[in-house]
């Protein structure tokens, strides 16, 4: 739900937040998650979600755009560029998000053991890789890097790696995040540009 949010945060009513907070909850999340997860049919398929990509960021992630685009634009946008109120701010967020994502990450294997390690190791280097490719992405493109990239790029590796962390090795950390920064940037300053969406 936190997810969801992000895409339309300050553009519908408190009470119509909750009300879809419930709804969507009860007849998507859970269902997604018992499919996943709990044995179901792309469990039995052969489905690898360690941490939650699946059941948690690609579900969440979906209803934020479908709700932006029922939502429609901004006032507005994009004529006027509306950045973070402080990047101070955003730059600590990401880094509190980056540390507790270790919790999230190496927490899904349940106990203090080796596959905890690779889950806590992959995190960290897909999220640097990742922070770092947005960056130089964004510095080959617009001419320069900016902490709200290198933020950026690090909340897109977080999110690229929760569903592998536990399935591969540094080299498919540090290719995971490379790729993740990079798709991340065009999402942003290409694909949502031409597709016209504003979340």
């Amino acid at each position: 739900v936190a997810i969801a949010s992000g895409s339309v945060i300050e553009r519908l009513k408190f009470s119509t937040w909750l009300i879809f907070g419930i709804l969507w909850v009860t007849f998507v999340y859970v269902p997604i998650a018992h499919m996943v997860w709990g044995g179901g049919f792309l469990y039995n398929d052969g489905a690898l979600d360690f941490a939650g990509g699946t059941v948690v960021h690609m579900n969440g992630g979906l209803a934020g755009l479908i709700m932006a685009l029922m939502l429609g634009r901004r006032k507005n946008y994009p004529k006027e560029p509306m950045n973070p109120s402080s990047v101070i701010l955003t730059a600590l967020g990401a880094a509190l998000l980056w540390f507790g994502w270790f919790g999230f990450n190496a927490g899904s294997a349940v106990a203090a053991n080796g596959l905890a390690a690779v889950a806590f190791l992959n995190t960290n280097t897909a999220t640097a890789v990742a922070a770092i490719s947005w960056m130089f992405t964004e510095w080959l493109v617009a001419g320069k890097p900016t902490v709200l990239g290198l933020a950026s790029g690090a909340v897109a590796g977080l999110v690229a790696i929760t569903p592998a962390a536990g399935f591969v090795d540094v080299t498919g950390a540090i290719v995971v995040g490379f790729v993740a920064g990079i798709l991340g940037w065009f999402g942003v300053f290409v694909l949502k540009g031409k597709l016209g969406y504003d979340d």
